[in-house]
């Protein structure tokens, strides 16, 4: 795409278009090699150097398969939040010693708890690389083999650049396809636990305050990088801030939003809220019920499921505020009237009009043909199928290993191209625990769904229950499987599809029997959906450059992104709502609840009350642009010192999804000063509070 030959077509009355449809002040997941810096200079007088964007580039990170977190010493030490890093919590915990209720310290080196399955990534560089991508594909090509010839140009760049590099390397597509940027990573598998607080004091107030304010919460966490056994050393990490922040103040949230839906058309939005959200919510609602079924049988029961129950109540929740954002007619016809305005701008200029003319209209058909297919695809997907198990997960795994391998990289389904490997390895020979009893439930729920939505005597349902119930197929599968065995999995993925084919295992019978199904429904997603989306946003991105500027931050794609905003109260039923709260509303809030679940105080707290300066500020509110994906996202203040911790959005915020509003919306951050005053006069991490001011490990 010839951006300067589009914007050289900008009329005045595009310009006075664009004014109509400008984004609000503090909107914006923006990309950091294209800032705002007009921006940012007229709104809040501040320039974001190159320097400074380097360094919060490389002093940030991506944390296991998608999560924010950054690094805060020159030892390499990596903050994140408590319920980013629970899952190595629970991996790392055992009946003797569960980190998760008790919390964990490691006053040396030496005690730090190694991960071994987590990797973390830095960014190290950004390549623009749409001009080599788009001219892959064929004048005058359809939708599909205009995909497939990016496909193999973007194989092609990234196997290039790891050769040159030795980095990670990754195309991330943006704007749905009319950019493409080169990412290149520092890739850590050498990740330790380092200190984790208890899960009480972290989720202090449970599902019943998640996505609400006033809060009370440390969640909070932090791991070491580790190079060649060593502590990773690095000039570029956060420093603290000595001071803290105040109401008012401009504050920068660096991290890897997951997605957002803003740019899309008013048709694909009618997708979201009449099809894909309402059945994504039907699943999720039947999970958490399975899920607290499960762990009200036994305290063992509630360990092993903690932390899958508090993920599908958080996904819950959010869903159904992205849901309500969709139903809010005000929200809807806003959506409509900007679309109009853009297509209208379109239509009124024969050339735009010829080029991009038919875009929503092709939307409007990927649509139909998505709505057709997609309860039984997203039941069946090669990932994330409604099977939610981990042995099952491996066992699609090595069946989809067998397949993929033997192929050209540029041919393969995502997630097995060459680029992706090392990751998809370290996930599948984890020796992580894999708990039977949970295991056997979730099997025999997700087999069940599928019975109860496509009926016992389809044909796939019949196959997958082999004459059994849906509890004895799962009991099977569980008991009679080898794949708990790291050695056996490794077998299997050296022997490729002869070991499958000659398998006698359930597990692996399982994975064999959903697969022709789900490769088919993905070859059909992949073709009539998703190219023809990738083709279409593309004209219609190409039409919103043209109508307002280059200055439109794409949707959020777990690509590392930069916010801004300033710290912020709201009022709420006419109920002024402070921007902090502090570590005595903790004590205030578990005393009106009787100190009951899920309000009850850990030991340590009760102990150390008296030496805490209880005015410290915990919780505070802000204006910044966030999503699923920036949990554990750092705050930073104009010197790129930190002063908080994202952990949440209050529950306005969840129809950020689809449209931005900064009226009651907020972004919620532990406060930087809540986390030295707790890790000194509550858990005693001197060493790692003193750590985290100086900026190095004595």
């Amino acid at each position: 795409m010839n951006i300067k030959f589009i914007q050289s077509c900008l009329s005045l009355a595009f310009l006075s278009l664009a004014m109509t449809t400008t984004a609000l002040a503090d909107e914006g997941m923006w990309l950091l090699n294209r800032p705002p810096r007009d921006l940012l200079k007229k709104q809040y007088n501040f320039e974001p150097t190159p320097t400074w964007l380097e360094h919060m580039q490389k002093s940030t990170a991506r944390f296991g398969g998608g999560s924010s977190s950054s690094i805060v010493s020159a030892d390499g030490l990596v903050m994140t939040n408590h319920h980013v890093g629970s899952g190595q919590l629970k991996k790392l915990s055992t009946p003797k010693r569960d980190l998760l209720l008790d919390g964990f310290y490691a006053p040396t080196l030496a005690e730090e708890l190694k991960c071994e399955d987590l990797e973390v990534r830095i960014l190290m560089s950004i390549e623009d690389m749409t001009d080599r991508v788009n001219a892959a594909a064929p004048q005058g090509a359809s939708a599909e083999q205009a995909a497939t010839a990016k496909r193999v140009e973007i194989s092609t760049i990234e196997k290039a650049a790891e050769a040159l590099t030795g980095l990670d390397c990754q195309i991330v597509t943006l704007y749905q396809g009319a950019m493409y940027h080169l990412y290149s990573y520092k890739r850590f598998t050498d990740i330790r636990l380092v200190w984790a607080p208890e899960q009480q004091a972290a989720f202090f107030g449970g599902d019943n305050d998640n996505f609400e304010y006033p809060r009370f919460n440390l969640d909070t966490t932090f791991f070491r990088l580790y190079e060649n056994n060593k502590p990773y050393q690095t000039d570029h990490y956060l420093r603290w801030s000595s001071t803290g922040a105040t109401e008012g103040d401009l504050i920068f949230v660096v991290g890897h939003p997951y997605s957002t839906n803003r740019l899309y058309t008013v048709d694909h939005l009618k997708f979201l809220r009449d099809t894909s959200y309402p059945t994504i919510l039907q699943k999720l609602w039947r999970r958490e019920i399975h899920l607290l079924t499960f762990s009200a049988r036994s305290y063992d029961q509630q360990r092993m499921a903690i932390d899958a129950l508090h993920g599908t109540q958080n996904s819950r929740k959010a869903f159904v505020g992205s849901l309500a954002g969709l139903l809010d007619p005000d929200v809807f016809a806003k959506k409509v009237d900007s679309e109009n305005k853009l297509r209208s701008a379109v239509k009124n200029n024969l050339k735009y009009f010829a080029d991009w003319g038919d875009a929503w209209d092709q939307i409007a058909q990927a649509q139909r043909t998505h709505k057709e297919i997609y309860v039984r695809y997203t039941a069946l997907k090669t990932r994330r199928s409604v099977i939610r198990s981990e042995l099952f997960d491996i066992a699609n795994h090595l069946v989809q290993l067998a397949d993929e391998l033997p192929k050209a990289d540029d041919k393969r389904l995502d997630h097995y191209h060459d680029a992706q490997l090392d990751s998809l390895y370290l996930s599948l020979f984890s020796p992580a625990p894999i708990h039977e009893a949970l295991e056997i439930a979730n099997i025999e729920s997700g087999l069940s769904y599928l019975a109860e939505t496509f009926g016992a005597d389809d044909p796939l349902v019949r196959k997958l229950l082999d004459g059994k119930s849906p509890r004895a197929r799962a009991e099977l599968a569980v008991k009679k499987t080898r794949l708990g065995d790291i050695d056996i999995r490794k077998r299997y993925a050296a022997a490729g599809k002869t070991a499958i084919d000659a398998s006698t295992d359930p597990m692996i019978a399982l994975a064999v029997a959903i697969d022709p199904e789900a490769r088919a429904l993905h070859k059909q997603y992949e073709t009539q959906v998703e190219a023809v989306e990738a083709q279409a946003y593309a004209k219609i991105a190409a039409a919103q450059f043209a109508v307002m500027g280059e200055n439109i931050a794409p949707d959020a794609t777990s690509s590392l992104r930069l916010s801004f905003g300033t710290i912020k109260g709201y009022t709420e039923s006419g109920e002024k709502i402070p921007a902090f709260t502090n570590m005595g509303g903790i004590y205030n809030r578990s005393a009106s609840r009787n100190n009951k679940p899920p309000f009850d105080l850990p030991q340590s707290w009760i102990d150390h009350k008296d030496q805490l300066d209880l005015s410290t500020p915990f919780n505070f509110v802000s204006t910044p642009d966030i999503i699923g994906g920036n949990s554990g996202s750092p705050m930073v203040n104009r010197n790129g010192q930190v002063i908080g911790l994202i952990f949440d959005g209050n529950i306005h915020s969840l129809a950020w999804g689809t449209v931005f509003s900064g009226k009651n919306a907020r972004a919620v951050g532990v406060d930087a000063r809540a986390i030295i005053e707790a890790l000194r006069k509550i858990y005693g991490a001197i060493a790692l509070a003193d750590e985290m001011m100086q900026g190095h490990r004595k």
